[in-house]
C-alpha cells in the first residue's frame, strides 16, 4: 500500500482543517520544509493541495508547489481545479499527478478532456458524506450518490481516486474501511483519505487490498511514526 503525506497549503502555510471547514484551521507551518521532512522519512509520493483554491479564492500556491516538486519526489495535487488550463498550470508548476473533484461532478466533459490528454495523470477526488458527493472546498453536498459517480469516472478511462469521507476528516476518528471498499468494487485503484488515527487503520486497509492511504493530521501529530509505517507498509 502507498501512503501519501499530505501537505494541505492555506495563506502559504501548512495547515490541517477539521472537517475540512476553515475556521477549524491549525498552522504548521512552512509546506516545504514540511515536504523535506517527509522525504527524509522515505515518502515516495506527497499529496499537495491547495485550499485557497478549493474554495475558490486566489492564491500564490503555483509558486509553493514549484519549491516542493523541485525536491524531486512525485507530487499528486489537486485544489481548485476548474478548467483544462487550471489543469495545465498545476503540471507547469510541477504535479506528476492531479486530481479533480468539484469540476468532474458540474462539468464532466472537462474531466474527460484531462483524461484523453493526460491519462492515468488524472486521478478523480471522490469526497463524499453519508454516501452523497461533497463539492467546492466541501461546503456542498450534492444529489449524486458518490459510489455511482465512482463507476462513471472508471467507464471515462480514470484508473485512481482519491475517496475521502468528509464526516471524518482530520478528526482521528478512524477510516471508513467499509466505504472505502465499497468504492474500490468500482474497480478503481482507490487512495483512502480521512479520519486514520494510528497504525491499525492502515493495517485494515492493507488487509483489504486498499491501494493507498493519505496520511494528514496523523502524521504531524506524531500518531503514526511515517518512515515506520511506509517500511511495514
Amino acid at each position: 500500500m502507498i501512503l501519501y503525506p499530505a501537505i494541505d497549503v492555506l495563506d502559504g502555510r501548512a495547515v490541517r482543517l477539521l472537517y475540512g471547514k476553515r475556521e477549524n484551521v491549525t498552522d504548521y507551518g512552512d509546506p516545504v520544509e514540511f515536504a523535506r521532512r517527509w522525504i527524509d522519512a522515505g515518502a515516495k509520493i506527497l499529496h499537495v493541495v491547495d485550499l485557497a483554491g478549493a474554495f475558490g479564492e486566489a492564491s500564490g500556491f503555483d509558486h509553493i508547489l514549484e519549491r516542493i516538486a523541485r525536491l524531486g519526489v512525485p507530487v499528486q495535487s489537486g485544489g481548485g481545479l476548474r478548467s483544462m488550463e487550471d489543469i495545465h498550470r498545476r503540471f507547469r508548476a510541477g504535479a506528476d499527478r492531479v486530481v479533480l473533484g468539484t469540476v468532474c461532478v458540474e462539468h464532466p466533459e472537462i474531466l474527460y478532456e484531462a483524461v484523453e490528454k493526460y491519462g492515468n495523470k488524472i486521478v478523480a477526488g471522490i469526497d463524499a458524506k453519508d454516501g452523497m458527493l461533497a463539492v467546492r472546498g466541501w461546503t456542498e453536498v450534492v444529489d449524486k450518490d458518490a459510489f455511482e459517480f465512482g463507476c462513471e469516472a472508471k467507464a471515462l478511462g480514470v484508473t485512481d481516486a482519491v475517496f475521502t469521507d468528509i464526516g471524518r476528516d482530520g478528526a482521528l476518528t478512524g477510516v471508513n474501511v467499509a466505504d472505502t471498499v465499497k468504492m474500490g468494487e468500482t474497480g478503481l485503484n482507490v487512495i483512502a483519505s480521512g479520519g486514520i488515527r494510528g497504525i491499525d487503520d492502515l493495517r485494515a486497509l492493507k488487509e483489504k487490498g486498499v491501494y493507498g492511504a493519505i496520511l494528514g493530521r496523523v502524521i504531524y501529530t506524531g500518531r503514526i511514526d511515517l518512515a515506520a509505517a511506509i517500511e511495514e507498509m
